[in-house]
């Protein structure tokens, strides 16, 4: 079974992605990173980088559910025919 799989890998065409190219999305992902992005001429592991980006990742999404949640806690206080919230309105539809 396993010589089949291997052989499968091996065909024209697969989509089989080499090192460089992981190497290069790692390089990608490294240069996405504000905490990484500095360390450019530095050697960082992938494991570092990919660890780094999903921590980055959670960070955004604690980020972006703290904003949704200070932005509903805004709209639930604020006169619905109010100047603020026609800002705010036009700045969602945006």
């Amino acid at each position: 079974m396993s010589s089949r799989r291997s052989s499968r890998s091996r065909q024209p065409g697969s989509s089989r992605i080499t090192d460089d190219q992981i190497n290069q999305l790692v390089s990608q992902l490294q240069q996405l990173l504000p905490e990484l992005r500095s360390r450019r001429s530095d050697k960082v592991s992938a494991s570092k980088v990919l660890q780094d980006t999903c921590n980055y990742i959670r960070s955004l999404h604690r980020e972006v559910d703290d904003l949704s949640e200070r932005l509903s806690e805004l709209l639930a206080n604020t006169d619905t025919s109010s100047a603020e919230a026609a800002i705010i309105r036009s700045l969602l539809t945006q």
